[in-house]
């Protein structure tokens, strides 16, 4: 058995058992694939796949055991490379990072000139998504650091730590007639037509909730994943927007509008960071975390990541 084989099994399975996919990954033909396949299974002895002809249909049950060794070795072999690009060059290489939209544009540009500074021969590769997407980068190992709202903590492989919180704010075009109000209610947003994020992305979900708990329906005329869409149709006049504060944190372009505070309709948000479980993090990595975030340090990451404590609460 080798590693190649190993690696075309678990590219089988996150290419949903599609051999034709799992080899374009891989830059390889498919017969070559499901050749190594089989030749694998017949060296342990089990099949790892159930077939119908040709086409490989689902996991068995003891190929849900090789997967699992299988993941543990494949880690472990990046782990390996990590550690050596560590010793060898301590202060070069490159920090992949997964975030969405919001994190991108207006939380991590502070942070990652940090880094560059701190260490000038790192490149940053930055990978942008869907909070799911975030996570799955991670498991996939496209990317050593993680940072959402949503999602990251629904996936026992990774590990996740509370980065900082923040609230929505209301965004309205000077003159909008709920300016004259001293608090704003989730009755006077139900009557606006509102702008705010898809549904998966920055918060949304505890917006949704908000208006369900009241047992009112938002008038949500269009959603995006990108606050400064949001804010243009805003300016347009469609509507009221609902946005991360962050968003308006510093936004010359934004001096049109007014925001105002919605902790108190929509709670307070939690962004965390996230690593996959068992990884080796190189110094760089742990150092752009503690400048993401004063809660973060290398021991507490170092802690959590070793099993120490249960990491999505502390």
């Amino acid at each position: 058995m080798n590693l190649h084989q190993f690696r075309f099994v678990q590219e089988a399975v996150r290419r949903n058992l599609n051999l034709t996919e799992a080899a374009k990954a891989l830059h390889t033909s498919q017969p070559g694939v499901s050749k190594a396949i089989i030749e694998l299974e017949d060296e342990l002895g089990v099949e790892i796949f159930s077939r119908h002809g040709k086409r490989i249909k689902r996991v068995t049950e003891p190929g849900q055991h090789v997967l699992k060794s299988i993941d543990i070795i494949l880690r472990e072999v990046n782990n390996l490379k990590r550690i050596g690009e560590q010793f060898s060059a301590q202060d070069s290489g490159t920090l992949s990072i997964a975030t969405t939209h919001t994190q991108a544009r207006y939380v991590l540009p502070g942070p990652v000139a940090k880094l560059r500074i701190a260490y000038p021969k790192v490149g940053i590769s930055l990978h942008q998504g869907s909070p799911d997407q975030v996570a799955r980068m991670l498991l996939d190992e496209t990317a050593e650091i993680g940072i959402a709202t949503e999602s990251l903590g629904q996936y026992d492989e990774l590990v996740t730590l509370p980065c900082y919180d923040w609230q929505h704010v209301l965004v309205l075009p000077f003159g909008h007639p709920l300016l004259d109000k001293e608090r704003i209610s989730l009755e006077d947003l139900a009557k606006q037509p509102l702008i705010t994020y898809h549904p998966t992305f920055t918060g949304r979900t505890r917006i949704d909730q908000a208006f369900a708990q009241r047992q009112l329906v938002p008038n949500v005329v269009l959603d995006a994943i990108d606050s400064d869409v949001i804010k243009t149709y805003v300016k347009l006049g469609m509507g009221v927007g609902i946005v991360a504060e962050m968003a308006m944190q510093g936004d010359e372009r934004s001096s049109d509008l007014v925001a105002r505070p919605a902790g108190h309709l929509f709670g307070q948000n939690v962004a965390r960071v996230a690593f996959k479980r068992g990884a080796y993090l190189r110094l760089f990595v742990l150092k752009f975390a503690e400048f993401l975030s004063d809660r973060l340090s290398r021991e507490l990451i170092m802690k959590v990541m070793q099993g120490q404590g249960h990491d999505y609460e502390m």
